[in-house]
């Protein structure tokens, strides 16, 4: 059955780069994925999966099913793409490894005692479309969850952050700043108080924790003080635990800047926190076996295999069943995810070979964990 599974995919090759690329030429970002979600489902229903759109009321999301097996396979399809950045991290490739991996799987799905069941999952850069659909359903008593996610290097195991994504606004009261400067609330002076305050912070935090945000609205004109500034940030940390103790620090920091002008401060959450991840690990040894035997090198030791503390939604899924979440090399040193320079390399030769390396190593690794959990 492996060496069927790989001769579907190397046949498959052609439609499969074709889906990646077509993907990577008409990037989309979190819960706009309306055409890239289409393509992906079209692509499965090709091999005769039943697919149910707008899953669990999501719009882009999809559900693919195949097969009736006892064994249930979930692999996840992410397509958003980073805003201003295009495929700068690979999510094109995600999509078409998973096709790939689902199509080669189906004309074996009786003799493995396979149900494959192919989720296609929104808004992973921020938003966190699995968490959506973990609430309403999705995922519940599968045997295994997969997916291959592109990086500089191979790395085996994902050890990502646990994460939350923050909307964060000051609100003053504008002035002209010659005339009656007195007048005003500057919510700009709010957000450089917060700023400063948590670049003091750092120092005191452990480091496994990450903060890190960005101003996207900082006043209209330089001679009126501004009413209102805006803001996303970002809290990692080791685990959802260390999270939820290290934003209480956070937040005092933009209180402070809030305290410090007169502003009025709200702080709302853009999704749900991306927790930790759990590693199913027979299915992590089965998939370094098979991707050293279709010729994959793990790195061990370079700073370029920090991807695989990248955080991801697919972590949430992680607590609830067995899972995995392997990298896969596209040789895109010196560039790294979300780079300009990396979304280059995630088409192209390297990039073409990672899509079928990938695609054949989670089809093995589904047959291994399917056939050791049948076993007398």
């Amino acid at each position: 059955m492996k060496e069927q599974a790989a001769q579907r995919v190397a046949a498959d090759a052609e439609r499969l780069i074709r889906l990646s690329e077509l993907l990577h030429a008409h990037p989309e970002t979190a819960w706009q994925e309306h055409r890239s979600a289409r393509w992906v489902a079209e692509a499965l229903e090709e091999s005769g999966f039943a697919v149910t759109p707008s899953y669990l009321g999501l719009d882009t999301a999809f559900l693919a099913t195949y097969g009736s097996g006892p064994f249930r396979l979930g692999l996840c399809a992410e397509y958003d793409a980073l805003p201003g950045l295009g495929h700068a991290c690979g999510h094109n490739l995600i999509a078409a490894i998973t096709v790939g991996t689902a199509r080669a799987l189906a004309p074996l799905a009786d003799d493995a005692g396979l149900t494959i069941e192919v989720y296609g999952t929104p808004a992973e850069e921020g938003g966190g479309g699995k968490i959506e659909l973990l609430e309403r359903g999705a995922f519940a008593g599968l045997d295994l969850a997969m997916m291959a996610h592109p990086a500089p290097v191979d790395v085996a195991e994902a050890e990502p952050f646990a994460v939350s994504h923050s909307h964060v606004s000051f609100q003053g009261k504008a002035a002209h700043a010659a005339a009656y400067p007195e007048q005003g609330v500057n919510a700009a002076d709010a957000f450089t108080v917060a700023q400063v305050a948590v670049g003091l912070l750092r120092q005191q935090l452990p480091s496994s924790v990450r903060v890190h945000g960005v101003m996207t609205s900082g006043g209209e004109a330089p001679n009126a003080i501004p009413a209102r500034t805006e803001g996303r940030w970002y809290v990692r940390a080791e685990s959802l635990d260390q999270l939820a103790e290290t934003e209480e620090k956070v937040w005092r920091c933009f209180e402070a800047g809030a305290l410090a002008t007169g502003c009025t401060l709200d702080i709302t959450p853009e999704s749900k926190p991306y927790a930790e991840f759990r590693t199913f690990q027979p299915a992590l040894e089965a998939y370094v076996r098979n991707a050293e035997q279709l010729g994959r090198v793990f790195d061990q030791g370079s700073p370029a295999r920090r991807m695989n503390r990248a955080s991801t939604d697919m972590g949430n899924v992680s607590q609830v069943v067995p899972a995995v979440h392997p990298y896969v090399g596209i040789g895109s040193l010196p560039a790294l995810n979300h780079q300009p320079e990396f979304a280059a390399h995630c088409v192209g030769g390297d990039a073409e070979k990672a899509l079928l390396d990938a695609a054949t190593a989670l089809a093995w690794t589904a047959l291994d964990i399917a056939q050791e959990s049948t076993a007398p």
